[in-house]
């Protein structure tokens, strides 16, 4: 499974603001979740099902609408022999324009940044978007392991969900009261039982951790000191080693532990990914007031370093409210673009070469618009929140739009 990029999360993002907008005048709206390996013939026979129980409903516009949006999906089920490696997902149903009669069928069939985990078909007066949060949510995957003298739990978190992978028990007995030479060999004994233990759970983990390309980091908790001992000693591949974040007391074991490590580090989680969007701020800042730095920040600068290969990172604000327009000459062809802000309305342009009243599209997100751009010369794009210091200077002294480059220009 490949890593979901900022820029998936924030089109994610994008898509659940516009659609939790959409409102159906009755219980008209359809919302399909498809898992990657559920039969397309499957879901068309749901389909043909629920059409038949539409007919049920007592209102006319109610049942004409829900039964135009299920022929919308079977129609669009066609163009697929099985569904994409992370499922699909569809909303589709008649949007009110304003006053009666102006509703129009609206369709968005995409595949998800991660899989589709359950089938289901929802149909009410609002999109259910609850699992498409969910996925959003499950963007980022950790190694657990809990880890005692007795026992020893492994699990992988996907978001906020558990997934056990082995639980071991050592068989290393409890301390000895025996005295004398007797005593010696046996604590002897307990220390090499309790070192193969500790190799064993290496191995284990090893063999759960580095089977995941994109795994963010591990953690170990315990309730004494042998997690200590186990992070500090040599019983771990060097790459998942380095990938430990950090060590957290638990009072539990096993699955208990498991679930207790997960809560206390949800702050060190996010903490984690808060730090990583701040620290690319700050090296543009600093970037920015050294004589010699390599930083690029408002509209036109970017797009033009942009479009001579010059942008190693592209910062865009997910706060970036604006829309590109691109007008053309109806009359010799020529053409020019213009960002506005989304809630304004388009201005009208003459064109300069013969005077005529230019024309232009509907407009594409700014966002897009860039993130093609840096896509087309191998550039790498973060999208910054807002949830910081950082990120709102970003949006509020730079536009933002900012760039690490490559070389000066």
């Amino acid at each position: 499974m490949s890593e979901v990029s900022s820029k998936e999360i924030y089109e994610v993002k994008r898509t659940l603001e516009e659609l939790s907008q959409k409102r159906g005048r009755g219980t008209e709206l359809v919302s399909v979740y498809i898992p990657p390996d559920r039969q397309i013939s499957d879901v068309v026979k749901h389909m043909r099902e629920e059409l038949s129980q539409s007919a049920n409903i007592k209102s006319k516009q109610t049942k004409k609408n829900v039964q135009s949006a299920i022929e919308v999906i079977m129609q669009r089920m066609k163009l697929f022999s099985k569904p994409p490696e992370k499922g699909l997902v569809l909303f589709v149903g008649m949007i009110p324009k304003g006053g009666p009669g102006t509703e129009k069928m609206e369709t968005y069939v995409f595949e998800p940044p991660e899989p589709v985990q359950t089938y289901v078909y929802h149909c009410n007066s609002e999109f259910f978007l609850e699992p498409l949060q969910e996925i959003l949510e499950e963007k980022d995957i950790y190694g657990l392991a809990v880890i005692d003298r007795k026992e020893a739990t492994i699990a992988i978190l996907r978001g906020k969900r558990i997934d056990i992978v082995k639980h071991l028990t050592s068989g290393v007995p409890g301390k000895h009261k025996a005295g004398g030479q007797s005593q010696r060999r046996f604590d002897r004994l307990i220390d090499l039982a309790a070192h193969e233990f500790k190799k064993r759970i290496g191995d284990h983990m090893n063999d759960a951790f580095l089977a995941i390309p994109d795994l963010k980091g591990v953690i170990v908790g315990g309730p004494g000191h042998t997690k200590e001992e186990f992070v500090e000693g040599d019983y771990l591949h060097h790459e998942i080693k380095q990938q430990i974040i950090t060590t957290v007391d638990t009072s539990y074991t096993g699955e208990f532990g498991i679930r207790e490590v997960m809560d206390k580090s949800m702050d060190v989680l996010t903490e984690i990914d808060v730090m990583r969007e701040k620290k690319l701020v700050q090296k543009f800042l600093h970037e920015l007031v050294d004589e010699h730095g390599l930083a690029s920040y408002g509209e036109a600068d970017v797009r033009h370093n942009l479009s001579i290969g010059a942008v190693e990172i592209l910062l865009l604000s997910e706060n970036l409210k604006k829309k590109r327009l691109i007008y053309h000459c109806p009359s010799c062809q020529a053409k020019t673009d213009k960002t506005i802000n989304k809630e304004a309305d388009a201005e009208d342009i003459i064109c300069p070469s013969c005077g005529e009243k230019m024309k232009h599209d509907e407009g594409r997100d700014l966002i897009d618009d860039f993130v093609d751009m840096a896509e087309e010369v191998g550039s790498e794009v973060e999208i910054i929140s807002t949830e910081t210091e950082e990120g709102m200077q970003l949006l509020k002294a730079f536009g933002g739009i900012a760039a690490i480059l490559r070389y000066r220009t």
